[in-house]
C-alpha cells in the first residue's frame, strides 16, 4: 500500500497527482514523436505522465482512446474562435478557412504526425479509430461552417471533405513554406470540386446561395 501511494504521489507530497487529460495526451504526443507508435504502451504514457495507471485507464482506456482526446483537442482549438462569416460568403470558403485553422492548430504536432504516418498501416484497428474520428471532426467542422450534414447528402459531403482534407494533409507533411501556400493551394482545389456537396443547413447562408444561383 505505501508502495503504491508514493507511485502515486509524482510531486513528492505524499498526495496523488490528479489526472490531467492534456498532461496524459502530452506524454503520448512525446512518446509517439521519440519512439513510434507501435513501441508505446498505455504503461509507458502513464510512467512519462508521472501517474499510476488506473488514473490514465479511467480517463483513456487504450492508446487511441489517447489519440482521440488529441483530436478533441484540436477541435476544440479550431472552434474556439467564432467564424467570422458574411451571409453571402460561399459554403467552400467557410468550410476552407475552418480547414486551414485545423493545419495551423496541427503545427506542433508534425513530428508525432509524421510517426503515425509511418506507423498506424501496421496496426489496422488503430486505423480504423482514427480515420472514424476524423470523420467526427469532418462532421463537427461542416457543421461549424453551416454545411447540412444529414441525409445521404450530408454523408456524402462529410466523406469528400474528409477527402480533401487528407490531401491537403499530404501536401501540408512537405509545406514547409511560412504561409503554407501549397496546403491552400491543394484545399482549395479540392473543396471547389466537392463544392456542389456543401450545401447550407441555414437560412442565412441558403438565401445568399440562392440569388447566386
Amino acid at each position: 500500500m505505501a508502495q503504491g501511494r508514493r507511485r502515486g504521489a509524482a510531486n513528492g507530497t505524499g498526495r496523488a497527482v490528479p489526472a490531467d487529460p492534456d498532461r496524459i495526451i502530452d506524454a503520448l504526443v512525446s512518446l509517439v514523436e521519440a519512439n513510434g507508435w507501435r513501441s508505446v504502451s498505455l504503461a509507458a504514457v502513464a510512467e512519462a505522465a508521472g501517474l499510476p495507471i488506473l488514473q490514465v485507464y479511467r480517463l483513456f482506456p487504450s492508446r487511441t482512446a489517447i489519440l482521440d482526446g488529441l483530436l478533441r483537442r484540436i477541435d476544440e482549438r479550431v472552434l474556439a474562435a467564432p467564424l467570422d462569416a458574411e451571409a453571402d460568403e460561399k459554403p467552400r470558403d467557410r468550410v476552407f478557412d475552418l480547414l486551414m485553422r485545423r493545419f495551423d492548430a496541427l503545427q506542433p504536432y508534425r513530428g508525432f504526425i509524421a510517426a503515425l504516418r509511418r506507423d498506424l498501416p501496421g496496426d489496422p484497428p488503430a486505423a480504423v479509430a482514427l480515420a472514424g474520428a476524423g470523420l467526427r471532426s469532418m462532421r463537427l467542422m461542416l457543421e461549424a461552417a453551416g454545411i447540412a450534414c444529414n441525409g445521404i447528402g450530408g454523408i456524402v459531403a462529410v466523406k469528400l471533405t474528409a477527402g480533401s482534407y487528407l490531401a491537403a494533409a499530404h501536401t501540408w507533411s512537405r509545406d514547409e513554406s511560412p504561409d503554407l501556400a501549397p496546403t491552400m493551394a491543394t484545399l482549395d482545389r479540392r473543396l471547389r470540386g466537392i463544392e456542389r456537396w456543401l450545401r447550407p443547413a441555414s437560412r442565412r447562408y441558403r438565401g445568399a446561395e440562392e440569388a447566386e444561383a
